[in-house]
């Protein structure tokens, strides 16, 4: 089983561009970060970090990525990261950066540090009202959101397709 252990970092990719969260796919993020570890670390590096590497998650309206690699390749990963200074995507190239927020054993651990993440991001949004209004409008577009969650498998960790 130890072949199997994994690492998952939580990134978040920051930009003062608008339409960088626009383009935000997989392939494009995917591409960056083995990008940076081929500068940073040389082929060596490249291929440690690409077995097993995939972005597992992604929601570009937020932001937020989800990189999983072998457990024994994360230090080399996560400090390419910060060598990631664009995305491209259809023929453009948007700045931006990733902020690592967390690595987790787990998708689970990671998704509980994105919450409390998200509770404490909100806190501090509505600490920084400066006045009664602003704060109402947060509140009316927060309780316009509407989640369902959904029920997860027992296995849900290592649905992966097997390639090692």
């Amino acid at each position: 089983h130890a072949a199997l252990s994994r690492r998952y970092v939580l990134c978040e990719v920051v930009s003062e561009d608008p339409r960088c969260r626009q383009c935000i796919e997989d392939r494009a993020v995917g591409l960056a970060v083995r990008d940076a570890i081929a500068r940073v670390h040389g082929d060596y590096g490249l291929a440690c970090c690409s077995i097993s590497f995939t972005v597992k998650y992604l929601n570009a309206y937020t932001g937020t990525v989800l990189l999983r690699c072998r457990k024994d390749s994360y230090r080399l990963l996560c400090s390419a990261l910060p060598f990631v200074r664009y995305l491209d995507s259809r023929a453009q190239r948007y700045p931006c950066f990733l902020n690592t927020l967390h690595v987790g054993g787990t998708i689970r651990t990671c998704q509980k540090f994105l919450i409390q993440y998200n509770r404490t991001q909100l806190l501090r949004l509505l600490q920084n009202c400066t006045n009664d209004e602003e704060r109402q409008c947060i509140q009316k577009s927060l309780l316009s959101c509407s989640l369902t969650e959904e029920q997860s498998q027992s296995g849900e960790e290592e649905e992966d397709d097997g390639t090692e």
